[in-house]
């Protein structure tokens, strides 16, 4: 009977979601039809919507008439220059979130690998490699909540001894009860809460801030230059990337962007160019250095090494002797890895950076450009590894200075930040685009992004990308060629470039009005300043990657696409149907919102309340015969699967829990609903409706 009914509910959601999208698709085609005829001009509140639609987040309580008093022209100039703009209130709500001010080197520190910290204890209780499989795998057996917590066992344990010594209940408690005081003892958290964290303040910025192009503007390039934060060490490196490269530039000029995008840690590590290297590079050996290297090769190290080896690594003798063997097997078939250039980065700073897909390029331009970027690299790039260990063995300081003096790295140089290696570039002369490159050193990376700036291409390229952004999914050839007379003229100022955007004759059309569906971080963040709101954009992320935007999490270097056709589908607005309902009910955790205003004396009045007070009266008649038609209907249940859980874990931020536990099952619940039920029914309809998705 529980499942007929569940199934019974599952079709009415279904039904109401299809009666809810339909309008996406009629509607869609209407506005098309009317673009070739309509003459239409907006009223001056329209207008100020508009703006704040698109250089914002959408208007708060308020926000119309504040921006009416001041005038529209001095209110787009304001934003155009945040600096002058008093943003206390969006600062004090991000100012507990430690990751927001700690360098690369601190964040190694704070967030460790687990794994390293599994290590420093199995060293001090003198357990193997084998003995911490063992404890994985029994852990695992018994459900054990520290393995599903610090889940990183260090080995696939393909080729570790059957006789590794068993450990007991005992042991094993007395493990998990050391590792636990390691966290404690130096106050660490885990590397997961580094992106959970930076995905809560862009939430919270972009929900108070008062420099909301600003916050725009973030978002723009943070997708135009995007990294993937799951990809290994990125992670780390990716507070730095949004406090010191994206923000400082994000209406500064084009050229200081692209270069400090360049240098970033971040995209160093996520297109590999911190390991791109001469092929001709020459590694200096150092004191004992190759007499180290020969014993190793010849699968003998001294017996001093051999000690050294089996601490650092957690291995008993036949683990190091199998391991020796592999490493001779390895050489003798020729698949010793070897360094050289790598053309990631040189082929997206053109395709996607710069001069785009069809900016002219070919795959010679490629190589050569990345031979100019050969040498930009990263000073231990992986120091997430090893910080824990340097707190308990002073071991791991000096292995990390001599490697650095083999890799000719300064010995004072900290660890995550961006270094040009000398001897690591490729200092021959290139050809990119038909002219030469032979400045040398650093200098040549430094060309390459002054010949990509100036690229006509490149001129055309942003501007059609910032026209789709602000304007149209498609806007006119006109367009986009006045917007990339403003960038080539004022070789690549932001503010300049916006300023003819938001001034030209198409930005204010009737038929690019409320023409743009909100991708789901613009429909987040605008429901909740619609509604006023309060939220500490904790799981709110978990709503995000229900509906297919996690910040920092797409794969692909292009990042998220922001036309309708990438959002617009039925599971898509499934979810943020799921999203409003849930918003509204008062059962996202961290987010919180009083809809008394909304109140009134029976559902009719509460749905046009609701309407004038969201959508400033303005809903097509298929969504107000479609509302009236659902207000007497039972809404859908929302709720965060397996998928939300999963993203709680790994992108979603809890301020302030430190690093011993995470109540992950609790934090990925959402909370019981609360309010008027005929008041948030009415309000979360609207929410979830065509008319509001569009901008």
């Amino acid at each position: 009977m529980k499942d007929k009914f569940s199934l019974i509910h599952k079709i009415s959601a279904f039904l109401m979601i299809f009666a809810m999208v339909a309008p996406f698709f009629t509607v869609s085609v209407t506005a098309q039809m009317m673009q070739k005829t309509s003459t239409k001009s907006l009223t001056e509140e329209q207008k100020v919507r508009h703006v704040l639609n698109r250089l914002g987040f959408g208007a708060r309580p308020g926000d119309v008439e504040k921006v009416k008093a001041m005038g529209l022209k001095k209110y787009i100039e304001q934003q155009l220059n945040p600096s002058s703009i008093n943003d206390a209130a969006a600062e004090a709500k991000v100012k507990n979130l430690d990751v927001l001010k700690l360098s690369n080197e601190e964040l190694f520190a704070k967030y460790p690998a687990q794994k390293a910290v599994l290590q420093i204890v199995a060293r001090e209780n003198g357990l193997t490699k084998g003995d911490l499989a063992q404890l994985k795998a029994k852990n695992k057996n018994k459900g054990d909540e520290m393995s599903k917590d610090n889940g990183a066992m260090m080995a696939d344990g393909k080729d570790k001894e059957k006789d590794a010594a068993q450990m007991s209940d005992i042991d094993r408690r007395k493990f998990q009860q050391e590792v636990a005081e390691i966290y404690q003892k130096y106050e660490l958290g885990r590397p997961q809460q580094i992106t959970q964290q930076l995905a809560a303040s862009r939430i919270m910025r972009a929900v108070y801030s008062e420099r909301q192009l600003q916050e725009q503007m973030v978002d723009f390039w943070t997708n135009h230059f995007n990294v993937y934060a799951n990809k290994s060490a990125t992670k780390w490196f990716l507070p730095e990337y949004d406090r010191d490269v994206i923000r400082p530039n994000a209406l500064g000029n084009f050229k200081d962007l692209l270069l400090a995008t360049a240098k970033s840690p971040a995209m160093l590590y996520y297109l590999d160019n911190f390991q791109s290297v001469s092929p001709n590079m020459q590694m200096n050996a150092g004191r004992g250095g190759n007499e180290r290297n020969r014993q190793m090769q010849s699968g003998q190290p001294n017996p001093q090494r051999r000690e050294q080896i089996k601490q650092r690594y957690g291995l008993n003798d036949a683990e190091l002797d199998a391991r020796l063997k592999q490493n001779q097997q390895r050489q003798k078939q020729g698949q010793k890895m070897k360094r050289g250039i790598n053309e990631n980065y040189a082929r997206e700073i053109m395709e996607l950076h710069t001069l785009g897909v069809d900016g002219g390029y070919t795959q010679k331009d490629i190589g050569e450009v990345a031979r100019a970027f050969t040498g930009w690299t990263i000073i231990d790039p992986r120091g997430y590894r090893n910080a824990a260990a340097k707190m308990e063995n002073d071991d791991q300081n000096k292995r990390g200075n001599r490697l650095a003096r083999l890799m000719g790295l300064p010995e004072d140089a900290q660890s995550g930040t961006f270094y040009f290696n000398e001897r690591a570039h490729d200092g021959g002369e290139k050809i990119i685009l038909g002219q030469k490159v032979n400045e040398g050193g650093i200098k040549d990376g430094l060309k390459v992004i002054d010949i990509l700036v100036n690229n006509p291409a490149t001129a055309k390229f942003i501007a059609r990308k910032l026209a789709v952004k602000f304007v149209s999914d498609n806007p006119s050839d006109a367009l986009v060629g006045r917007v990339a007379e403003a960038f080539h003229n004022s070789k690549g100022d932001i503010k300049t470039t916006l300023r003819a955007l938001f001034t030209d004759k198409e930005f204010y059309t009737a038929q690019n009005y409320r023409a743009k569906i909100k991708t789901p971080f613009e429909l987040v963040v605008s429901a909740i300043r619609t509604v006023g709101a309060d939220t500490n954009g904790g799981q709110v992320q978990a709503m995000l990657v229900k509906m297919g935007e996690p910040l920092y999490g797409y794969i692909a270097p292009t990042g998220y696409p922001d036309v309708a056709e990438d959002w617009v589908n039925t599971g898509a607005l499934l979810e943020r149907m799921n999203f409003a309902v849930a918003l509204v009910s008062n059962r996202i955790r961290g987010t919180r919102v009083d809809l008394s205003k909304f109140q009134a004396a029976n559902k009719q009045e509460i749905l046009n309340k609701a309407i004038g007070g969201i959508l400033d009266g303005e809903i097509s008649p298929n969504t107000k015969a479609m509302l009236l038609k659902q207000i007497d209907q039972p809404l859908i249940e929302p709720k965060l699967d397996d998928t939300g859980e999963a993203m709680m874990e790994n992108t979603s931020m809890q301020a302030g829990q430190g690093g011993g536990k995470r109540k992950l099952g609790k934090q990925a619940q959402l909370l019981p609903p609360s309010g008027n039920p005929e008041v948030f029914k009415a309000v979360g309809l609207i929410l979830g409706s065509p008319d509001f998705q569009r901008q």
